[in-house]
């Protein structure tokens, strides 16, 4: 076994073990929500949370950004533009989206919770047609009826002191599929951890805003708390924040996008089992139905992406190449940011690389490619697919 052959697959072990992770981490975050609420309050929660997640994590993500800057890459220190756009999609996806579940589980078992906010994807596609202008396929026409399908069935078992539970889970959801389609316009640090830290700390803040607002601090009876939920939190901010995240981010950049992204699929049911496992909550048939069918209806949709890519993948043609870290070998890099200007290169691909600052990766003219360019991949995910959630954190 030679050196190389070696390394890679430590580096395919490791990236596996960091898919593990996730999935555990962020399946299991419901259930700390879950302890969690049950003496301190939902805003508080989340809030300090974020926050302390943001702090530990912002300075750790500048020095990454700055030691890892490659000319054309960004600056390791955002702007106010790149703080607005933070703040933006903080707002949307942890104090509407995780804010909104940490309050709709305070009735909802955890297990509930995660099934609804499995929804993401559908929301998704709702959004992408009129923001990113992407059409509706039959695939995922067939995802969203089979998902709406599953809500409906689980909304008409809740009894009605769960009902607003339920649609305060089902906006959160809407409201984290709305700002991750929303997150591909706006003017994002290029580097995921630091515009995750930025998130986290403008969602903590507005959090710890509506905490302060809604009287919450004065509610909290500081030698009363258990430690179970001082616990939870920790796990929180450590295991379901920063660790996370940490581990998301190293399997995105070493595993093809549609196997990072059955996150999606296996976050619910680690929920689900980490519910009845550990707080003893009961599923009834038709819970069981209607989560069935939501998770069906995400890999439905996932599926379609990891298809697609494949067939775009056997077309391949000259020009069209899959983007890869700059040490691996047959990585454009310099010498293939020369050859995108030379005068071959259409000028449309030009102008997208110095849009994107993608240097080296090389765009398939729509004439050069068989299915046209809604089946050009990028990224490992085509042109027309659905985005998978970029979860800032659970």
């Amino acid at each position: 076994m030679t050196y190389d052959t070696a390394v890679d697959r430590r580096s395919q072990v490791l990236s596996w073990i960091a898919l593990g992770v996730v999935y555990v981490a962020w399946g299991s975050t419901y259930l700390a929500i879950r302890i969690g609420v049950g003496h301190l309050p939902p805003f508080f929660l989340a809030g300090i949370r974020y926050v302390i997640a943001g702090t530990l994590l912002y300075p750790v993500a500048r020095w990454a950004a700055a030691r890892g800057r490659e000319p054309g890459a960004g600056s390791a220190r955002p702007g106010w533009k790149a703080w607005f756009a933070g703040a933006v999609i903080g707002i949307l996806l942890l104090f509407a989206g995780n804010g909104g579940v940490t309050v709709a589980e305070t009735t909802l078992p955890s297990g509930l919770a995660a099934v609804l906010v499995a929804t993401v994807p559908l929301w998704m596609i709702v959004f992408a047609w009129p923001v990113q202008g992407q059409r509706v396929t039959w695939r995922s026409a067939a995802g969203l009826v089979t998902g709406l399908a599953g809500v409906a069935i689980l909304v008409g078992g809740t009894g009605s002191g769960r009902l607003s539970g339920v649609l305060i889970v089902l906006g959160a959801a809407a409201a984290w599929g709305f700002g991750s389609v929303l997150g591909h316009r706006l003017p994002l640090p290029r580097q995921a951890m630091l515009a995750a830290a930025i998130e986290m700390l403008a969602g903590g803040a507005v959090l710890l805003a509506v905490a302060a607002g809604t009287g919450e601090f004065g509610r909290i009876r500081w030698a009363s708390v258990p430690a179970s939920s001082w616990l939870a939190l920790a796990y929180l901010v450590v295991a379901g924040s920063i660790l996370a995240f940490t581990a998301y981010g190293y399997a995105l950049a070493r595993l093809p996008l549609p196997t990072v992204s059955t996150y999606a699929y296996v976050n619910p049911v680690v929920a689900v089992l980490a519910g009845i496992v550990v707080l003893g909550e009961r599923f009834t048939w038709r819970e069981g139905l209607g989560a069935a069918l939501v998770v069906a209806s995400v890999v439905i949709i996932l599926h379609r992406s990891r298809a697609t890519s494949r067939a775009a993948t056997r077309a391949r043609v000259p020009g069209l190449r899959r983007d890869r870290p700059a040490d691996e070998p047959g990585h454009l890099g310099d010498r293939g940011r020369e050859r995108a200007r030379l005068p071959g290169v259409h000028r449309h691909q030009r102008r997208l690389q110095a849009e994107r600052g993608d240097g080296g990766r090389e765009f398939a003219h729509p004439r050069q490619h068989p299915g046209g360019i809604d089946h050009v991949a990028v990224d490992g995910v085509t042109a027309d697919a659905v985005p998978v959630a970029r979860p800032a954190d659970r």
